[in-house]
């Protein structure tokens, strides 16, 4: 009925690039799933997630929350507020040797004023600020999942609409109640991912509105394409994995906006094809925004590079074994084993622990060791998708996967140690805005299954049994971040070799 709607209100074909009003596969047709308003599948979103992690709303202070905000001078009154611009997350000098180089200003400035207004270090305002955040990011995810999955069109008066109610309902829901978000809700000082995750998604927002305010031709809105850059510079001001929102908003622009097909671009370019000059990408501005987003990129990272004074930061090597490996070799199995072990934590999140270094994973130091198969599998399923994403013949398919795979690797790349050595081995926290690809990927697979199957409606129970048992899930471990004794001996059955569990629970 939507289609059909969308539709009969399509404008012209020289209107068809503002309002993206081209007729697609509706991804919602085969799934039987729930069908709600838009204000209702918000409201259930936002209940839902509320009911994973309300337990932990009184929890202590736990963990790295005690550099962080109880030792952090910066959250005191008598501290100028000048300092946080110049000081890391923990409150040392981005100056110093020591220092991790992690310049979060935002993310302490509400540390602060939690500080402030509760007149004192007390938890539970801590706790409920990170909790609304979560919340407020999975309602957010509801719209966002609605243009990914169901693509960016309008009506003829200018309203978006949503292609895929059902399946973007699902993906957010998926999101909300993922167990390995626990980290970033029940623990406070992961506030920085949950603000970041906020104005990533708000930038991203931003760059589709640049679209919705078209009027005539091909013209678009450069005032909201700078709204988005500057949104996730507010972003990376949170935490560093914000300036992917950049790359994405570009690889958005090109699949979506412009419905780029790489492959044939690629060929295109080899061959010096002539009809590249024809292919609009220059009339329909493309290449003027994608400068307009590494521009901007740019700057912010040398302004943030300057900031730091221009050193890479200082880790040891218990923070980081593999990346003080003498070996090449060893230090790129044993990298790609760490991914693994992050797309098992998206897949299957039941063994989760605070911390994962100090001899809790071992190196991987020759061919023969049997976690070979854990990296050679996760690379199988990559190349595959990667293959179906950029060679399939079908467009709709081309753009979910490419998007899903983008949102899953580009916020990534901050912590693949690819380009500066990271301090940790595997952090969940990091996998908060990877999981938004994860929840895509799993979305397009649920839909594609359900057109295949004969019995669909358990198929849809399987998935609802299984969101179930992530909101338990969630509930029992946001319990186990309620005290530092309750979060110290849950590690004890999944890293029994990390001699950072064993020295807390001592």
């Amino acid at each position: 009925q939507i289609c059909n709607q969308h539709n009969a209100e399509a404008p012209s074909l020289e209107q068809a690039f503002h309002r993206m009003a081209q007729a697609e596969p509706n991804l919602d047709h085969d799934v039987l799933w729930f069908l709600l308003p838009s204000y209702w599948a918000k409201m259930v979103v936002a209940l839902i997630s509320f009911l994973c992690f309300a337990n932990s709303y009184d929890g202590d202070f736990v963990f790295d929350d005690s550099e962080a905000i109880i030792n952090n001078k910066d959250l005191r009154a008598e501290t100028p507020l000048g300092d946080l611009w110049h000081h890391d997350f923990w409150g040392s000098k981005l100056s110093s040797n020591t220092s991790h180089k992690s310049y979060r200003p935002l993310t302490v400035l509400t540390f602060r004023i939690n500080y402030l207004f509760a007149g004192g270090f007390y938890p539970v305002g801590f706790h409920v600020i990170n909790i609304i955040l979560h919340c407020t990011i999975s309602v957010l995810m509801v719209d966002v999942f609605s243009i990914l999955l169901g693509g960016l069109q309008f009506s003829n008066k200018g309203r978006r609409l949503n292609l895929a109610p059902k399946t973007s309902l699902l993906a957010a829901l998926l999101f909300a109640v993922h167990p390995v978000h626990t980290e970033c809700v029940a623990g406070i000082v992961g506030r920085a991912d949950l603000l970041c995750a906020l104005f990533f998604l708000l930038s991203f927002l931003g760059y589709c509105k640049a679209f919705r305010e078209n009027k005539e031709g091909h013209n678009f809105s450069i005032f909201w394409v700078l709204v988005s850059v500057i949104l996730g510079a507010v972003a990376m001001l949170c935490k560093e994995q914000g300036i992917t929102i950049l790359g994405l908003n570009a690889v958005f622009d090109a699949l979506v906006i412009n419905k780029l097909n790489v492959v044939q671009l690629f060929q295109k370019l080899l061959h010096k094809d002539k009809s590249l000059e024809n292919s609009g990408l220059l009339r329909k501005g493309l290449l003027f925004r994608i400068t307009l987003l590494m521009s901007g990129g740019a700057s912010i990272l040398y302004i943030r590079w300057r900031i730091m004074g221009t050193g890479p930061p200082a880790f040891t090597e218990v923070d980081n074994p593999a990346s003080f490996a003498d070996s090449l070799f060893v230090r790129a199995i044993n990298y790609n084993y760490y991914y693994s072990l992050n797309a098992w934590l998206l897949l299957c999140p039941w063994w989760l622990c605070f911390d994962w270094s100090m001899g809790c994973i071992p190196l991987i130091k020759s061919v023969s060791d049997w976690r070979i198969i854990a990296l050679a599998a996760l690379w199988f399923c990559l190349i595959g998708l990667i293959c179906q994403a950029l060679c399939s013949e079908d467009s709709h398919k081309r753009r979910i996967l490419t998007l899903g795979l983008g949102f899953l690797i580009i916020p990534f790349l901050p912590a693949s140690n690819l380009f500066f050595r990271v301090g940790f081995v595997v952090a969940e926290r990091v996998i908060y805005l990877p999981s938004i690809g994860y929840c895509i990927l799993f979305t397009y697979g649920f839909s594609l299954l359900s057109k295949q199957a004969k019995k669909k409606k358990i198929l849809a129970a399987a998935v609802l049994g299984l969101l179930l048992i992530n909101v338990m899930r969630c509930a029992l471990r946001s319990s186990q971040w309620r005290s530092e004794e309750q979060l110290f001996r849950s590690a004890l059955s999944v890293c029994p070799l990390n001699a950072k569990v064993s020295h807390s629970c001592g």
